[in-house]
């Protein structure tokens, strides 16, 4: 009678596993991409990057140009070749710095993690957006390979401090002199 016990208990809990997988492996065949968004995505261009020093290692800077957008629409994150980063508004388009978790000199595309959301193809990437509370997902197809920068000083940063008011130029002692 113990073991019969025993052998219920294993199989209830073996089936409650199949069962959590098999809804956690759904999750990326559950997600909906947007056809008709809110705004007009031009052609979207990335480029590989290698920093100079030991800890800096690789990435990829993706530059999306998006025009005609709604009121009320906010731009979060993108998936591309396995990585995923914040998307930031940088003069008239958005762009992400994806950093590779790989610490090699040479550029190769990150493993999956497991909590990674999308089946991508080598040249697709997925922006999400927020529009009214609710975030939707938009596939680009088609991405655009420039040629690879390296950064001697490390990573890159899209995160750029404003230029200081208190520095002197040229051009302010010329206009004093007149």
């Amino acid at each position: 009678m113990e073991k019969l016990k025993k052998a219920i208990y294993a199989i209830v809990f073996v089936i409650s596993l199949l069962l959590t997988f098999q809804c956690a492996s759904s999750k990326v065949a559950d997600v909906k991409f947007e056809e008709q968004t809110p705004f007009t995505v031009k052609p979207v261009i990335f480029q590989e990057w290698y920093a100079g020093i030991k800890v800096g290692g690789t990435g990829i800077n993706v530059f999306i140009p998006i025009s005609d957008v709604n009121k009320g629409i906010v731009f979060d994150e993108i998936y591309f070749r396995n990585l995923k980063g914040k998307l930031v508004k940088k003069n008239e388009e958005y762009m992400a710095v994806l950093k590779n978790p790989s610490r090699h000199y040479t550029f190769k595309v990150a493993e999956k993690p497991s909590d990674y959301p999308f089946n991508l193809d080598k040249d697709e990437c997925v922006i999400s957006y927020i529009e009214n509370g609710q975030t939707k997902y938009h596939k680009i197809k088609t991405l655009n390979e420039v040629a690879g920068t390296y950064y001697e000083n490390g990573p890159p940063t899209i995160y750029t401090r404003s230029s200081s008011d208190g520095m002197a130029s040229l051009d302010e002692n010329e206009d004093n002199d007149n």
